[in-house]
């Protein structure tokens, strides 16, 4: 597994993403919110993926006041999608734009952490079908539109837990060795048959709703806020990291 870190100091230009159709999936809060904003600040129009509505409709809210181009409006639960409902999200988008040059899969479940032993079923089913079969499947339907861009680019959010294996995180650690996998083999059949380059993101210790279920005893101002660690998520959508592929970065 290559591990890297984004360029040091690494600051993007201006409209470095502009003219360019992103979706983020889990774009109603945290990271995927701050890349969401992040992206159409620098000349995107972000396609925002989620299952809450009332958050999606906040995130296309503040882009808009911002300045950003019009957003997309995706509500879809990664929980029970299916292979119909996103083989018609691949067609309207490509009716719509043609084309899609970036992918952020940022939706996560955190699910129970337990012992192996006394892991529940569905709750092991929960993660994976959000945090690997749902990425699987959008990214599969897309692909397409993913080929039809000058230069696209497809982010998995990892984990430092799907790294090396740690106890009591169950279904969600082996999610990310999942993800991590995922990206090494979409990354090596793409390398020399496409422009698409496929890379990893570990997020790190970041202030979200979900590093504050996973960690209640820590002190949630300790950790950086979703928006201060944009500057890889920037770098990797962005021409700047044309011809990286099959690498898993950390964004701290």
């Amino acid at each position: 597994m290559l591990i890297r870190q984004a360029p040091e100091h690494y600051q993007p230009a201006a409209q470095a993403l502009l003219g360019k159709v992103i979706m983020v999936t889990g774009a109603g809060d945290g990271i995927g919110r701050a890349a969401a904003l992040a992206y159409a600040a620098h000349g995107a129009t972000v396609i925002l993926l989620g299952r809450t509505e009332a958050k999606l409709e906040a995130v296309y809210d503040a882009i808009e006041q911002a300045g950003g181009p019009v957003p997309a409006l995706v509500p879809v639960d990664l929980g029970s999608i299916s292979e119909q409902q996103a083989a018609d999200l691949a067609a309207e988008l490509q009716a719509e734009f043609g084309r899609l040059d970036g992918l952020l899969h940022n939706a996560s479940l955190l699910g129970e952490r337990r012992s192996m032993a006394s892991s529940s079923w569905q709750g092991w089913q929960e993660v994976m079908q959000v945090n690997v079969n749902a990425a699987f499947l959008l990214t599969r339907e897309l692909l397409p539109l993913l080929q039809a861009a000058p230069s696209a680019s497809v982010i998995f959010t990892s984990s430092g837990v799907g790294r090396v294996g740690k106890a009591f995180w169950g279904a969600y650690a082996v999610s990310k060795f999942a993800t991590e996998g995922m990206m090494e083999v979409l990354a090596a059949e793409l390398e020399n048959t496409s422009k698409i380059r496929v890379n990893c993101i570990n997020p790190g210790a970041t202030n979200t709703a979900m590093r504050r279920a996973a960690y209640p005893a820590e002190t949630p101002t300790d950790n950086p806020f979703p928006a201060d660690i944009m500057p890889v998520y920037l770098y990797l959508m962005s021409d700047d990291s044309a011809g990286v592929t099959g690498v898993s970065f950390n964004a701290q």
